[in-house]
């Protein structure tokens, strides 16, 4: 079985809070507005992390890709930061997963067969939202399970 960490909208701030509940992960995925190349550096000392660009990320992390494909347990996750920029049709490419971010909403919901994932943001809070993150967890021939955890900041 594989755990892996879901992570977005840190806007530059990683709350130690969400770095303690990313401890132990198998991978980290930041769904983008990373905000800062040193978040990354903090989560690569937690666990492998495959990361994209987000609207708000600058020339310093201008080499993360928009879209990417994390393959974990014969499991293919599809990461992108805004939903409505997804390049390929998630169910027509056998995608079991996307995971997003941008609306700082946290949300789990499941369309045509895909689970989509939205950990929230782990970022400076934005209006009355909560600070969040997820998790993925995969086993070989079971469906893929995602979690959302609230994190008391």
């Amino acid at each position: 079985m594989t755990v892996l960490g879901l992570i977005s909208d840190t806007h530059g701030l990683l709350r130690p809070e969400a770095a303690a509940a990313l401890a132990g992960v198998d991978a980290i995925l930041h769904a983008g507005d990373v905000g800062a190349p040193d978040v990354l550096a903090t989560l690569r000392g937690i666990a492998p992390v495959f990361a994209v660009r987000g609207n708000v990320d600058g020339y310093e992390l201008a080499s993360l890709p928009l879209d990417t494909v994390a393959s974990h347990d014969g499991v293919d996750i599809y990461v992108v930061h805004i939903l409505r920029d997804i390049a390929i049709d998630p169910a027509a490419a056998g995608m079991s997963v996307v995971v997003h971010g941008h609306t700082h909403k946290p949300l789990i919901e499941e369309k045509e067969g895909v689970l989509y994932v939205n950990p929230g943001s782990a970022g400076p809070r934005r209006f009355a939202l909560p600070v969040s993150v997820g998790f993925l967890r995969l086993a070989r021939g079971q469906k893929p399970e995602a979690r959302l955890k609230m994190l008391d900041v």
